[in-house]
């Protein structure tokens, strides 16, 4: 019996704190009634950490050279913390990959010379740009997250195309 009140304790102090699980998409609470513990699944599912990331390419014919095989394109990035903590952008880590396969990774601190710190509802927009040796590629990567208690994650970073518009089908 008195092992099983202090656990009972013990949860209960979990529970009274917001005791949570996710496992990224839905959420559980511990829930004690009539002296049974069940899992309770959250009504409205909440990731605590989930930055969402945009992007739009354009090519910039003035800045291109395709005689010279380059092919000049500006992205805009906007970032947007979807989640409920807080979240500073750390790291960068690009891939890029040209129409003939060639793959280049960029990896680096921050963006644009800022490590920006985005609180829920936030969002942070910045432009820059590529040069490939083919009128066609993609980009994809992500960013390196800290939330202000150090926990460190991934914010992912879908693919986006790189072309030079007579080029598109």
């Amino acid at each position: 019996k008195d092992a099983q009140d202090l656990a009972k304790s013990r949860l209960g102090t979990l529970i009274e704190s917001g005791c949570r699980f996710s496992d990224g998409v839905h959420q559980w609470a511990i829930v004690i009634e009539s002296n049974f513990l069940h899992i309770e699944t959250m009504n409205e599912p909440q990731c605590d950490y989930d930055i969402q990331v945009e992007a739009v390419s354009t090519y910039v014919e003035e800045r291109s050279e395709p005689d010279n095989s380059q092919y000049f394109f500006a992205y805009q990035i906007v970032i947007r913390n979807t989640g409920s903590v807080p979240a500073q952008l750390l790291t960068r880590h690009w891939i890029i990959t040209d129409g003939q396969g060639d793959v280049q990774q960029v990896k680096g601190e921050g963006v644009i010379g800022e490590q920006p710190r985005l609180a829920p509802g936030q969002v942070f927009q910045y432009t820059s740009a590529a040069v490939l040796k083919t009128p066609v590629g993609s980009m994809h990567g992500s960013y390196q997250m800290v939330t202000d208690d150090g926990i460190r994650f991934d914010a992912d970073i879908s693919p986006f195309s790189l072309a030079v518009p007579s080029r598109l089908n």
